[in-house]
């Protein structure tokens, strides 16, 4: 059941066992309600998350959903906001983002990001500014960095 202070993480296909640990960490640190693993995203139990997540993978609630399409017609149903976090031209400033709950933020491929298609289907996308010569940072830590943002506005919502 969805109330209206939950947030919820989705990791649709993580190709790397070790960023799903670290998903797994940063989301027990933010307080998430929910870790949705997606597409071929690895599920515990396996030692590559553990090693990172450090039993994190065994205080987290997650759950896994082959189709991320699937999952976002059914989070929409219960009224949750879906954001995701991509570069692009229709993407803002995460520090401009005043999120509303309950709320999804998506992570995609540490390569590929988000499809346009499944962009089409989010209700927002916010991006973490880059300055240096790469386009984006790890997936693990570009979650933090969004995370910290978001449940600064989970009590004020």
């Amino acid at each position: 059941m969805t109330t209206n202070k939950d947030l919820y993480i989705i990791a649709h296909n993580i190709r790397s066992l070790y960023n799903i640990g670290t998903m797994f960490r940063t989301a027990d640190a933010l307080g998430v309600d929910r870790l949705f693993l997606t597409g071929y995203s690895g599920t515990p139990p396996r030692k590559e998350i553990s090693k990172v997540a450090l039993g994190a993978e065994e205080a987290v609630s997650w759950q896994h959903y082959k189709s991320l399409s699937y999952l976002i017609k059914k989070l929409k149903k219960e009224g949750v906001k879906i954001v995701a976090l991509e570069t692009g031209d229709s993407s803002i400033d995460y520090l401009d983002f005043k999120p509303k709950f309950p709320m999804a933020l998506l992570l995609g491929n540490e390569v590929h990001g988000v499809s346009e298609t499944m962009l089409k289907q989010v209700d927002t996308t916010i991006s973490l500014p880059m300055n240096g010569i790469k386009e984006s940072l790890n997936v693990g830590v570009a979650m933090a960095v969004a995370g910290y943002h978001i449940i600064k506005f989970r009590d004020i919502s």
